[in-house]
Order: structure tokens, then sequence, then C-alpha cells
């Protein structure tokens, strides 16, 4: 397989999530694409699938020739249903190979698309549109944990962004607290947190502090994936999007823009669209650019 190597949420390769990605693992195992994603060390790779059936059979089904792929995501230690960042990262990838477009995703989560598109300075930005995202409590018992494994207190919370655990097609404790310094001071306990979310079924954690009504900080723990933290995670701003929806903490249709990755030195801007439509798809938009 020939890998690539992207970092998305960006226009500058110091900035951003590393992505590898590999544009065609025709025949590519579980072992192989773990074994890969493992060697490559980044949060995640992903692994395209392109269609096998003759070009025939698509055309009459009325489908574009090469349009429609099968994806998967692997960190250096799982599979993981969906990543927004390595999805961004192939899209760019592919639309520089082959031309700006959409591509259809059939992931784990559910099916996902992606546009791509040239913007005023030569770069592609992709938008991709997420499943179907829900929110969920989070227990009493269960919080208690995930606060003591960051080392958090309950009053440094923002109690106008209550704690859920959000879906846009993986899970996200989304956790807000009211000052930025709390957030730039991240030191959690690896072993517990990783434990937690291993027993929960979460990918990242969601950490936030709200700037202003459209403008938010996050940091996301990635322990699961063998990664301390992730620095721009798609598919937690995707459920943090729907999240804000469901609670009416925005008014739709809204434009959020999500800043992610400074306190770790890998700077990251992620724009968020929250349609209006309860329960429709929330877009997800950002750059990349290769390593």
């Amino acid at each position: 397989m020939q890998v690539l190597r992207y970092t998305a949420f960006t226009v500058d390769p110091a900035g951003g999530n590393p992505a590898g990605v590999v544009l065609d693992a025709t025949g590519a195992d579980d072992a192989a694409m773990l074994a890969t994603a493992a060697e490559i060390g980044y949060s995640e790779t992903a692994f395209l699938m392109p269609p096998q059936e003759p070009k025939e059979e698509k055309e009459e089904k009325g489908e574009a020739e090469g349009d429609s792929f099968g994806i998967r995501y692997f960190s250096p230690l799982a599979e993981v249903p969906f990543c927004g960042h390595a999805t961004i990262a192939t899209a760019v990838a592919h639309a520089e190979r082959h031309g700006v477009g959409t591509l259809r995703l059939r992931t784990q989560a559910g099916p996902v698309t992606v546009t791509t598109g040239s913007t005023g300075d030569g770069r592609v930005v992709a938008t991709l549109v997420s499943v179907a995202p829900r929110s969920v409590l989070i227990p009493d018992r269960v919080l208690a944990e995930l606060l003591a494994a960051l080392r958090w207190s309950g009053d440094e919370l923002d109690p106008a962004l209550p704690p859920r655990v959000a879906y846009g097609g993986a899970w996200h404790p989304v956790i807000a607290v009211t000052g930025r310094e709390r957030l730039a001071d991240l030191d959690y306990d690896f072993a517990a947190l990783s434990e937690l979310m291993d027993r929960e079924g979460w990918v990242t954690v969601d950490l936030v502090q709200r700037e202003s009504p459209t403008v938010f900080h996050a940091r996301n723990p990635f322990p699961p994936g063998g990664v301390v933290e992730d620095p721009a995670t798609g598919a937690a701003a995707a459920a943090f999007g729907g999240y804000l929806r469901e609670l009416g903490i925005v008014t739709p249709p809204a434009d959020l823009t999500i800043h992610q990755g400074h306190d770790m030195g890998r700077p990251s801007t992620i724009t968020v669209r929250v349609p209006e439509e309860p329960g429709s798809g929330i877009a997800v938009s950002g750059n990349a650019v290769p390593l």
C-alpha cells in the first residue's frame, strides 16, 4: 500500500492533525491496516476502498465512475468507526490527484458525503457531512470518574454547556469549562482515562471552552488510540455541533469556529455548519496539506 501523509484543518504543515492516507487499500486485511497505522504512528490512518464493480454496472445504476468508496480508519491500537480529520485529509489527497468533486463514503458509522472545492489561493478545502448526530446524559457516577481521571473539579464546569456524550459518527463526552486557563492546563491520568473510555465506548473526550456564542476552544484526549491528545478532531466537532443544536445552545443555521491544537503547538481551525433540520448531519470543513 502506498501511504500518503497529510495534516488536516490547517494550511501550515506545522499545524493541524497528521493523518495517514491510503487511497487504494484493495485487498488489505484488518491486520495489515492495523500494522500500517501503528507503523505510521498518527492518531488515525484512513484506508480507502475503491469500487470494484465494472464501469458498465455503475453507469447502469447512474453512478459516476469512482465517486463511491468504502473507507476504514485505524489508530495505532484499534479501529475506530469514523474519523473526521482523516476524512478531510483523504478527500484533499484524492482531489489533488483526481480533481475536486463529491465522494460518497461508506463508513462503519454510516454514509458520509465529502465535497471538495478549490479556494482562491489554489488550495483544496473539503467539507464532510456527518451521520445524524445525537447526545445522551452521562450518569453521575461516570461523570465523577471522568472528572477524577481529568483531575478536574465540578466547580470548574460551565453550567451553560452541560456534560453529555455526543455522537456524530463516534461517541465523545462533551465537558465544558468556564476558564481558558483550565483548558490550557491539561494533565490527566492516562491509564485511568483510557480504561474508562474503553469501557464506555468513547473515542475521544471533547473538552471545550466557549470564547463567544460561535467561537470555541477544544482539546481532545485520545488514550484508547495510544495518543495523548488529538490536535484536531473532526468527528468530535460534528458531535459537538449536534449537541449544541439539540440543547438549543445555538440557533441554527449557525456557523461555528473551533480552535484546537494551540496548547500542544499544532494550531488547527475547524469550521462547523449547523443546519436547521433536527437530526440532520453536521457539516465540518477544513484544509489539508501534505507532510
